[in-house]
């Protein structure tokens, strides 16, 4: 059994980042004067409005913003409703969606993988070891088999083609699950060594993980966690799960791709977004840095 805890969760690293894309976003928002709200709480989080005319938003680049209303299963994912907006946002006449936030995953994953430049680009599908002609589904449902039938629906960030993306911002971890919850899956068994998973007291860290590896080998595909380099912890994380899997196959069919890594292949344009809005460069590229970034009393 490996315990946790202390040594995945210790790191303030998902605090820097969320403190990092606070102070990019607020400048982002203030140069381009795009509607845009903070949230209550320290750091503050910036989400985005649409626009009047409901042709743009903040949190996306134009031209992927406009693809995603033009497709409507993309156009149904912005739909998703803030479960914290509530408690955290100030109130307007508009309903705060979970993809207006600056720290959304989703929303990055989407401003990639929606983008018309990254859709044209073989050099991303051929990274993911997918099929160009493959179009990108979100929220998609995957039904994970349990124990005396059935099955857990669940929801996979991204799907293209045979491989399941997870993808992963500022979240603070992969939440944990009681063993009597996570054991009730069929394969669990099968294709993970428990006794090699990490534990906090009754529960298995890193469930989510758990649960996608699991719906990868349900359905004969792939698995890939997108997350940041900035965050050690998820990558610390994610080889504590992978060195559990008893599957040689599964485990060569799972992968981690930071989402600088993922910019080397990325259209400029959207390059550059990544890089002034989330600080997203490709590996061995700095980062510009902004007066407010150098200057930490600004805040």
């Amino acid at each position: 059994m490996v315990a946790v805890g202390a040594k995945l969760g210790a790191f303030p690293y998902a605090s820097e980042l969320r403190r990092e894309l606070g102070i990019r976003n607020r400048l982002y928002a203030r140069q381009r004067r795009l509607p845009s709200r903070e949230s209550y709480g320290e750091p503050p989080v910036v989400c985005y409005l649409p626009a009047e005319d409901g042709r743009s938003h903040g949190n996306f680049l134009p031209a992927t913003y406009r693809a995603i209303r033009q497709n409507t299963s993309w156009r149904k994912r912005l739909e998703k409703v803030h479960s914290q907006a509530r408690h955290t946002l100030p109130r307007e006449e508009w309903r705060w969606r979970e993809l207006d936030s600056s720290n959304s995953s989703d929303a990055l994953l989407m401003n990639i993988f929606c983008c018309p430049g990254t859709l044209k680009q073989q050099r991303v599908f051929d990274w993911l070891g997918v099929d160009a002609s493959e179009v990108p589904r979100f929220g998609v449902k995957a039904r994970v088999p349990l124990t005396g039938g059935g099955a857990d629906r669940t929801e996979v960030d991204m799907c293209v083609g045979r491989l399941l993306v997870e993808a992963k911002l500022t979240e603070s971890d992969f939440q944990t699950a009681e063993a009597r919850f996570v054991e009730r899956y069929r394969d669990f068994a099968e294709v993970f060594d428990r006794r090699s998973l990490p534990r906090e007291g009754n529960c298995y860290a890193s469930y989510q993980l758990i649960r996608n590896v699991l719906a990868a080998w349900a359905m004969g595909c792939s698995f890939c966690l997108m997350a940041d380099i900035r965050r050690p912890d998820l990558k610390e994380a994610w080889y504590a799960v992978m060195q559990a899997v008893q599957i040689v196959d599964l485990r060569l069919r799972c992968k981690m791709i930071t989402w600088q890594e993922l910019a080397q292949v990325l259209p400029r344009k959207l390059g550059r977004f990544l890089e002034e809005k989330y600080g997203i460069v490709p590996e061995g590229k700095g980062t510009k840095q902004t007066d407010a970034l150098c200057e930490p009393v600004l805040l």
